[in-house]
């Protein structure tokens, strides 16, 4: 069965480098990654050693210039997390919120010190890092957010409690937001820090091949040097934001595709009526409306590529992409899994797995009705959800 993507031809829109970087990444996963992500998923775990094997593969903060990263374009990077989602939404996460929300974070606001101490060991997965902005009670309203930062002499003191992190539970550093006197600022928590504590959050029923915790801020003390210099408002942790959805928008179609494959493989094999399924007029009906699905989203993914490597990629565009492809990429899962039968329950093929992501990818990084307000707003000029 013939690769969705080809009957436009998208690959000959990428460059050989590109080319050569989407297929080393996707063979890595089919050998080492993919026969084992049924287990995980299962089982509700990610091995922390894969951290470092994604180091070795160079996609740790591949976009980010020096300190160890492989300074790669925004293209290559979306079809990373591409291949990474295809596989499954657990993977392209832990590698968005190591690269674009940890690493991001500490490279555009960092100080030189944090920079020399914590990127080239993120870059080669032998530490992990989180992101702290989501809380119990704040996901789509981060001024909102109750963690405080108080200063004392010198030292910071922060207590709080952050939700719904991912990598948290594995994580050595902890970028997390609190509000101060001044506004909103950012700190570096490494793990081990008295009062600082995490709690994986368990009984998921989507990303479970992903580590998703509480963080937990009793009293922590951490010293001057342990805040982000450059950070100096909610545009700080909105930016990282807007990193990880592009990541998202790739991730999507990669998650789309591999469901739709799964259909088309297993169409062509199934026989019923004395024929492949493939052959019914309704099941070519939905394949041919899917393939149409995936190439859409792709054109646009590589379109805000493009505007992303010119400096020109808008909080809007990055809205649209996400709540676009996300949205498409759930329904091409689910419609895949029909075209499986009862077969598509099972852990032995994909789409539905993807759909139970999907479910997660849906609400975060921006749930789809907050991102179409910002679209709405970028059209009307009138924001609907802020005084």
């Amino acid at each position: 069965m013939q690769d969705p993507l080809q009957l436009l031809d998208i690959p000959s829109l990428l460059s050989d480098e590109e080319r050569d970087i989407q297929a080393t990444v996707a063979a890595y996963l089919t050998d080492h990654v993919r026969p084992h992500i049924g287990t995980w998923f299962e089982e509700g775990i990610l091995p922390r050693e894969l951290a470092r094997e994604l180091g070795k593969l160079g996609v740790l903060g591949m976009h980010l210039e020096g300190y160890g990263c492989a300074g790669t374009s925004a293209l290559a990077y979306g079809l990373a997390c591409l291949e990474l989602e295809a596989v499954d939404s657990g993977i392209r996460s832990f590698v968005s919120v190591q690269g674009s929300l940890s690493m991001y974070s500490i490279w555009k606001y960092g100080s030189e010190e944090q920079k020399q101490e914590w990127l080239p060991r993120l870059a080669a997965g032998e530490a992990i890092g989180c992101f702290g902005l989501t809380e119990p009670d704040f996901g789509s309203n981060p001024s909102g957010m109750r963690t405080r930062a108080v200063r004392d002499g010198s030292d910071w003191v922060l207590n709080g409690t952050k939700m719904w992190i991912t990598n948290g539970g594995l994580a050595d550093v902890a970028t997390v937001w609190a509000q101060t006197e001044e506004g909103i600022r950012g700190f570096l928590v490494p793990r081990g820090t008295p009062g600082f504590t995490t709690q994986d959050i368990k009984h998921k029923l989507s990303m479970r091949a992903s580590v998703t915790s509480e963080l937990i801020l009793a009293d922590v003390r951490l010293p001057e040097s342990a805040r982000l210099p450059l950070a100096t408002s909610l545009r700080a942790p909105l930016s990282c934001l807007n990193e990880a959805r592009f990541g998202i928008v790739f991730g999507a179609v990669g998650a789309a595709r591999d469901s739709l494959q799964a259909a088309l493989d297993y169409s062509g094999t199934r026989i019923q009526f004395d024929k492949p399924i493939a052959a019914f007029q309704l099941t070519q009906r939905k394949l041919a409306s899917m393939s149409v699905q995936v190439s859409n989203s792709m054109l646009l993914a590589l379109h805000l590529a493009k505007l992303k490597e010119a400096g020109t990629l808008k909080p809007e565009q990055i809205s649209m992409g996400k709540y676009n492809n996300v949205e498409a990429a759930i329904a091409i899962a689910r419609e895949s899994r029909t075209i499986l039968g009862a077969n598509g329950i099972s852990l032995e093929y994909s789409p539905l797995r993807h759909a139970n992501n999907l479910e997660s990818v849906l609400t975060y990084e921006g749930t789809s009705d907050i991102h179409l307000l910002s679209i709405g707003h970028a059209l009307t000029g009138i924001s609907s959800f802020r005084g």
